[in-house]
């Protein structure tokens, strides 16, 4: 059967046990980890994109991804205070739902994670490159973005050959070299075992938060009321083209990811029933009051309204044609507008002349945004090491480097992912593409705890998720609909990548899984040490037998 494969939830509580974890984290310090590890991607790379799918109304954008986000930590803690080892989301799904599912989710986060990390490294060159064009230094358009090669490519494949895609195949470039150096660059690192320590990540969230104050408070006094009207131009949404606040909050979700980090603390935390839910909480309330200050300062001051084709139509965010038209609205003299730049809060602050501000603002999102790709970068690495662990990847993916102990195999195959997606695809799309995958293994532990409460319910729970049978559903349903208005590439997207890991699944790694083999593996702390053949359950299928 597909489903009998499930990994021992007692083995693995095993090795928790033997982390002895510490408790020493508290309300306070849950809230700050949370606020660090949100801020600092999407507020500073996707409020252009947001702004051309709903407008002013990306403000409800904002509350909605961070509702389903609040709801789906909430399961999420549940899980990670249960098995507070590596893996993430592959692991619970492993040990609740079976080795199909958890493959699918494995796979799935490579969608978040590598994708992810290749949208922050796009928003970093973008940020780059326009702090040197402030200096005086122009870094040629051929060479910082991808948008001539994309139009060229459309242009090739039948797309109508309107003036805007003509435009971005005449002006465009053809690959982001900063976005490949800054991927390849944290690759090394990773590759080298260099960490950011506790004092660095403190002060990265310090100049994070004071570039945003700083926006704030030049931003808000200067709000016009009229630069609200009409508030919800695009509307509720369209499921097929990703347009609306509901489609922007399905962007905008991107700019929540990394509340995880409050989560899987859970182990590690003082009183977790009453910290966790208020780390999470806390830290998502005050993230999502910011964006939608940051937002209000951005729309107030210069306007959000979407940028429409010669003939009217809406024009997909990162699309050639949204490209070309951009290019042929400031050829012809007008001030750009807040959906078309790549620099979004530097933009607004130069156009209400506040140039230096607007520098120093992006000189913070240069320093701090490559922190961000090192820690989806790492968080892959471990999820494709924990894979490779369970005998569901090729066993040198596991491998460690004999000098620098860090799985050097699985880091530089992440990086050639990486970074051939930053060199090739705008920023929104990447966001878009990385949420599909993030949504689905979102869905996938809110339903892990709700089954795992049928099925165990007297399992020892450090944190238990309040009203589970509402919260759960709720974070599912939240899910589901942010799928659904996600554009259509980036739904099938998912769908295509799905496709190929059953292929892989079936054709190489069901037939080499460990626990199809009957065997077990000792992690964390023996991690060195070969797989163990275990005895099989009364009742149970042995290998060899149909289902191995």
């Amino acid at each position: 059967m597909l489903f009998d494969r499930v990994k021992s939830l007692d083995a693995i509580l095993a090795t928790a046990e033997k982390k002895g974890l510490h408790r020493s984290l508290g309300a306070f310090q849950l809230t700050m980890l949370g606020v660090g590890a949100v801020i600092g991607t999407g507020i500073f790379v996707l409020t252009a994109v947001a702004a051309q799918k709903a407008g002013p109304g990306m403000m409800l954008s904002f509350c909605i991804a961070g509702f389903v986000c609040a709801v789906a930590a909430l399961c999420y803690s549940e899980l990670a205070s249960m098995v507070p080892v590596a893996g993430s989301a592959y692991t619970y799904t492993y040990a609740v739902m079976g080795e199909l599912l958890a493959w699918m989710v494995g796979w799935a986060l490579v969608l978040e994670y590598a994708l992810g990390a290749s949208a922050v490294a796009v928003g970093w060159s973008n940020h780059l490159v326009g702090a040197l064009a402030d200096s005086g230094v122009h870094f040629p358009a051929l060479i910082s973005n991808a948008d001539g090669l994309m139009a060229k490519v459309a242009l090739a494949f039948g797309s109508t050959a309107t003036p805007d895609l003509l435009a971005a195949a005449q002006n465009g470039g053809f690959i982001n070299v900063p976005a490949i150096v800054v991927v390849m660059a944290v690759t090394a690192l990773l590759i080298k075992g260099t960490t950011e320590s506790a004092m660095v990540n403190a002060v990265l969230v310090v100049v994070k938060l004071i570039a945003l104050t700083a926006f704030m408070v030049l931003t808000l006094p200067a709000i016009k009321a009229s630069n609200f009207h009409p508030f919800t131009p695009t509307g509720f949404g369209n499921l097929t083209s990703g347009t609306g606040y509901v489609g922007a909050a399905a962007s905008i979700f991107f700019a929540y990811v990394g509340f995880d980090a409050v989560s899987t603390a859970a182990e590690e935390t003082k009183n977790p029933q009453r910290n966790v839910p208020i780390g999470l909480i806390g830290s998502l309330l005050i993230c999502t009051v910011i964006y939608l200050l940051v937002a209000a300062g951005a729309i107030g001051t210069v306007g959000a309204q979407p940028v429409t084709s010669a003939a009217g139509a809406f024009l997909a965010p990162g699309s050639p044609e949204m490209a070309g038209r951009c290019a042929a609205i400031v050829a012809s003299g007008v001030t750009e507008p807040l959906v078309c730049s790549k620099h979004a809060l530097v933009h607004v602050l130069q156009t209400i002349n506040y140039p230096v501000v607007g520098w120093l603002v992006g000189l913070a999102a240069i320093i701090a945004l490559p922190s961000v790709v090192l820690m989806m970068m790492f968080g892959q690495t471990r999820v494709f090491f924990t894979m490779a662990r369970d005998g569901l990847l090729p066993a040198s993916f596991a491998k460690v480097h004999p000098k620098f102990k860090t799985p050097y195999v699985v880091t530089a195959v992440t990086g050639l992912f990486a970074l051939i997606f930053a060199g090739l695809l705008p920023v929104g799309s990447l966001a878009d593409y990385s949420n599909s995958g993030t949504l689905f293994a979102f869905a996938m532990v809110a339903l892990a705890v709700l089954i795992l409460r049928v099925k165990d319910p007297s399992r020892k729970r450090s944190f238990r998720t309040p009203a589970v049978w509402i919260v759960a559903p709720a974070a599912i349903i939240g899910c589901i609909v942010l799928y659904a208005a996600l554009d259509t590439t980036s739904k099938l997207v998912l769908v295509g990548w799905g496709g190929i890991g059953l292929v892989v699944y079936f054709l190489y790694s069901r037939s080499r899984s460990h626990v199809g083999r009957g065997l077990t593996e000792v992690h964390e702390l023996d991690e060195d040490t070969p797989p163990l053949p275990v005895p099989p359950m009364p009742g149970a299928h042995t290998p060899g037998g149909k289902d191995a």
